[in-house]
């Protein structure tokens, strides 16, 4: 697995005048993930695109090394293609990847169109497409909603193997996220 590791730096996010938070300092090395905990509003999101480098730090400053990964809501395939279409598609950008919709519980979906998916199905689908990226830095907002039982310990598991193999993890979540040795983060601890 590709080298890497996230350092964050007195992250400080705000909105409009409000300052949701501040002084946010982490380090993440391969082998280690980061629950990010807190109530609706908080900055939960804010944060891994922050990490991500999609939304810009009120203060602060993100170093990352390695390849980023990214499940939010927007799970960046085409809802009008059908599942094997869509992630081919990725697949002439990101590199061949080994087919994981029989493990994802999809096989069977791959001639649908993913509009047809329900919201678990296209939660499963976009980890599809994110183990076929191989980005050693998973970035995981809200990865259990609209999953079931199974379908939720399979995402932990996925996770857990992740970090296992070399990579990190760092999940916003509500939800407790079984994984072995995860930090926790809690924003409001760094509210004003």
């Amino acid at each position: 697995m590709q080298e890497c590791r996230i350092a964050a730096e007195d992250l400080g996010c705000r909105r409009g005048e409000r300052v949701l938070f501040s002084g946010v300092t982490f380090t993440l090395a391969p082998e280690e993930a980061l629950q990010i905990v807190g109530a609706n509003g908080v900055g939960k999101t804010s944060l891994i695109r922050m990490i991500a480098g999609l939304l810009p730090a009120w203060s602060g400053r993100v170093e990352r090394m390695g390849d980023i990964g990214l499940i939010d809501e927007r799970h960046a395939l085409d809802a009008a293609q059908p599942l094997r279409a869509a992630l081919a598609f990725w697949q002439r950008i990101d590199g061949p990847a080994d087919d994981q919709l029989a493990r994802l519980g999809l096989a069977g979906l791959a001639d649908v169109p993913l509009g047809y998916f329900s919201t678990g199905q296209k939660k499963r689908a976009a980890f599809a497409r994110l183990i076929g990226q191989h980005a050693p830095v998973w970035l995981l907002d809200e990865p259990l909603n609209g999953l079931d039982t199974d379908g939720a310990a399979l995402v932990q598991q996925l996770a857990d193997e992740h970090c296992r193999a070399g990579g990190i993890c760092v999940v916003a979540s509500h939800q407790p996220f079984a994984l072995g040795g995860i930090a926790r983060l809690d924003l409001a601890d760094y509210a004003p």
